[in-house]
């Protein structure tokens, strides 16, 4: 398998002096797995465990003591007690048995030394009510699906790769990855797709893994349903959500379903429970804190473009396509910086903000807010030229700063732009495959400006 970007997040946890037990959290298939079992070779010992196995599951089952347990993990697994210092353990699919997740709290006051990763999916729905979270005992990280810079270095796309991470881009390097960047927005993050394409660039033999994909999660309902009719609910929203991604959504009647406000409402909530989605609700002020409005319609995010693409059915379109905000209405590109924005965030409550104005004489809408040192950044997914940014220039009016974003087809650039109330400001003008080096940008960039 190629490098993961959480090997260094991973690395981090496991040098600092304050290390909890880690909860590994994502969606099913975006590598949970694959990523520890890769980064337990910085371990003289590994210890894996998988609690969907009766023979893992039943030292948890039969706990009395922290001490007889670990006795009991070394001793199954032929591993050196002496070596505990060195060992990583890994319970994989703790959901199976609720038990073992407050289990670890034992470890973090008593066996600090040995450093332990739990994974699991839907760990709130699937938990009995009585088993409680060993709160301030753990930490938690995310994993999500595959990034642009993964995706360039699972292709072997090293040199590409090396000026991708410059700042600021060299301009040679742009039309090369531009067109790599299409790639990757044709296929999207899904581990799985990735290693199959790498190894065959064949776009149809990846048919068969996407509809296994989807298959896996409709699969997982009863899991995550708590009736016979709340699965056909889930099922149908999991299915619908790949044509209302990127969407601002309305829970009555969702997908031109016939099913009410409340069902579609308690099933949407599930599955972004389950990190399948993220329902993004928008920012009205314009200004910190964020405070989003919950009364308001949010935008589905789902968790993976590729997965989008294909389900909708635009891949001929994306690679006909000279530009990609001129596919699927402008909504595959807005979506994918989306996923670029969130897939180098690990946080458990890490998530997408935008800004919205809604007025009977008229609305102003602006994609993405960005919160750096301090400052709330406007974000727009736009071709063209930037006097066509309408709410953009408007938000600008309330920031206490000059500096906004464009994400577009174009090369790298700084313009000016003139707020509604002739406030002036500067535009950072950015590739879409530069999503992901946003942060870095903000900082050349407002540097920059400085000097202008």
């Amino acid at each position: 398998m190629f490098d993961r970007l959480i090997a260094t997040e991973l690395e981090q946890w496991k040098k600092s002096d304050r290390r909890k037990p880690l909860v590994l959290r994502g969606a099913r298939q975006v590598g949970k797995t694959t990523a520890v079992n890769n980064f337990a070779e910085n371990f003289e010992q590994y210890i894996y465990l998988n609690l969907e196995l009766q023979e893992d599951r039943r030292p948890f089952e039969q706990f009395s003591t922290l001490e007889i347990l670990v006795q009991t993990l070394f001793f199954n697994k032929n591993k050196l007690l002496a070596k505990k210092a060195n060992t990583l353990i890994f319970i994989d699919e703790i959901q199976t048995e609720p038990k073992a997740l407050n289990i670890l709290r034992y470890f973090y006051e008593s066996e600090p030394s040995i450093a332990i990763i739990a994974a699991g999916s839907m760990l709130e729905t699937l938990f009995d009510k009585n088993i409680s979270f060993p709160v301030g005992r753990v930490e938690y990280r995310v994993i999500r699906p595959v990034s642009f810079p993964e995706f360039l270095g699972a292709i072997h796309e090293n040199i590409t790769l090396e000026a991708l991470l410059e700042v600021p881009i060299q301009p040679f390097a742009h039309q090369k990855l531009l067109a790599l960047f299409r790639q990757y927005a044709l296929i999207g993050g899904m581990p799985e797709i990735v290693q199959a394409y790498t190894k065959s660039k064949d776009l149809t033999a990846l048919s068969p893994i996407y509809d296994g994909l989807i298959t896996s999660y409709l699969d997982d309902v009863e899991k995550y349903a708590q009736s016979e009719s709340q699965v056909l609910h889930i099922r149908y929203a999991i299915q619908a959500a790949y044509s209302q991604a990127g969407k601002r959504i309305k829970f009555e009647g969702f997908g031109n379903s016939p099913y009410r406000s409340k069902e579609m409402g308690e099933a949407l909530r599930i599955l972004e429970k389950a990190m399948l989605i993220k329902l993004i609700y928008p920012e009205t002020a314009g200004t910190l804190p964020f405070n989003p409005d919950l009364k308001k319609a949010p935008r589905l995010q789902v968790l993976d473009t590729g997965m989008m693409n294909y389900f909708v059915g635009i891949q001929k379109e994306i690679i006909a396509t000279p530009d990609l905000h001129a596919v699927y209405q402008g909504t595959l590109i807005e979506h994918l910086v989306g996923q670029e924005l969130l897939s180098n965030q690990y946080a458990a409550l890490s998530n997408l903000h935008f800004w919205v104005r809604e007025k009977n004489s008229s609305t102003a809408e602006v994609d993405f807010l960005y919160l750096f040192d301090g400052k709330l950044i406007p974000i727009e997914v736009k071709a063209g030229k930037e006097g066509r940014l309408r709410s953009l220039s408007l938000l600008m009016d309330s920031t206490n700063h000059q500096m906004a974003v464009r994400f577009y087809s174009g090369e790298l650039s700084i313009t000016q732009g003139m707020a509604e109330n002739q406030k002036p400001y500067y535009l950072l003008n950015l590739p879409y495959y530069l999503a992901t080096q946003l942060e870095k940008y903000l900082y050349w960039f407002e540097k920059e400006i400085t000097e202008l």
